[in-house]
């Protein structure tokens, strides 16, 4: 089997797609493994936001001390947040995602670019576009989960739910306080989304090739197994590349988006304290949690994809499909991510 159509197994023509089934199956997916997955982003939060005073410095002290004085419930601070921003957010990226992604491969076959890099670029043309799209919803849903995963941490204000840091926010800001970070954002999940998309895609075309699956290669199909470990490594490469690269973004971001309006700084001034205090080291606290987040995403989206193509045949295309873009929203949700 050619590389070519072995990195393409899982482009599904969107135009024909059933997009009921598509989202309704994505949706308990996206669910069911945000549930797994949402303390990474609680703990990768209240890392980014911990000052030169506070105990709690790693991955470790910080589960200790919200077990401690929250219990589990702690660890989904924001999460019903999450969740409800999620349906339309996810409809606009993946909607944006698929259909930018056909147009790209379609502009980019006059170049006679290499497998790899065809994938690489109309990937992350795709993945960054989509990301463009959905940041007017996603960064409101964004700075109110976030309150929500730092209150009380680290001298933060308390909160009685989203709606009250709704309120708050409105009062004391107006609507423009749940666009703070705005621009970083964008400069974080757009960069990070191409990124991600670009490795995941020529990374897998890579490995086939590594594994004697050329381009002018015509052989027995590999097996299951082995198609998921190739598809499980993409992703894991995908998170470490995307998260190397764009968490010192997100630690300012997250930093602007969490303080109260009596703390209020300027970016340059977060990017002063962060130097002072720790060093350039300071711009990758939470740095690991991400990391696992965004890779774990990936793993544990084909795992279910291998369970759900076997136990629901006739849903092969839908689950597919799902899968693929539900492990960059899952990334981008922090969770972010990445």
């Amino acid at each position: 089997m050619a590389a070519s159509s072995l990195g393409q197994t899982t482009e599904i023509n969107w135009d024909k797609l059933d997009k009921t089934k598509f989202y309704v199956v994505g949706a308990g997916i996206f669910t069911g493994v945000t549930v797994g997955l949402y303390p990474m982003s609680v703990i990768k939060t209240r890392l980014q936001v911990a000052t030169k005073d506070t105990v709690e410095k790693s991955a470790s002290s910080v589960i200790r001390g919200i077990l401690k004085t929250d219990g589990v419930p702690g660890l989904y601070r924001g999460f019903g947040t999450v969740i409800t921003g999620a349906i339309p957010t996810r409809i606009i990226f993946l909607t944006a995602l698929e259909t930018t992604k056909a147009a790209a491969f379609k502009m980019l076959e006059p170049f006679k670019f290499s497998e790899p890099s065809q994938a690489a670029l109309a990937n992350g043309i795709a993945g960054m576009s989509a990301s463009l799209c959905s940041q007017a919803v996603f960064v409101p849903i964004d700075v109110i989960s976030q309150k929500l995963m730092v209150q009380g941490y680290s001298g933060h204000e308390k909160y009685n739910g989203g709606l009250d840091v709704a309120r708050k926010i409105i009062r004391t800001d107006g609507i423009r306080g749940f666009y703070r970070g705005f621009g970083l954002s964008v400069m974080t999940y757009s960069p990070s989304s191409a990124v991600w998309w670009a490795s995941y895609g020529s990374s897998q075309r890579i490995i086939w090739r590594l594994l004697g699956q050329g381009t002018d290669h015509e052989g027995a199909a590999p097996s299951e197994s082995t198609i998921m470990l190739v598809q499980a490594t993409g992703g894991i490469i995908a998170g470490a590349t995307a998260s190397s690269i764009t968490t010192p973004l997100d630690t300012i971001k997250t930093r602007l988006q969490v303080m109260s309006l009596e703390r209020r700084s300027s970016a340059s001034q977060v990017v002063k304290s962060l130097i002072k205090d720790d060093g350039w080291t300071g711009f990758y606290r939470g740095l690991g949690p991400r990391f696992f987040s965004m890779s774990a995403w990936g793993t544990t989206m084909i795992l279910a994809y291998e369970y759900l193509s076997i136990v629901f045949d006739w849903f092969h295309d839908v689950i597919t499909i799902t899968v693929k873009v539900t492990v960059m929203t899952g990334m981008a949700y922090g969770l972010h991510n990445a």
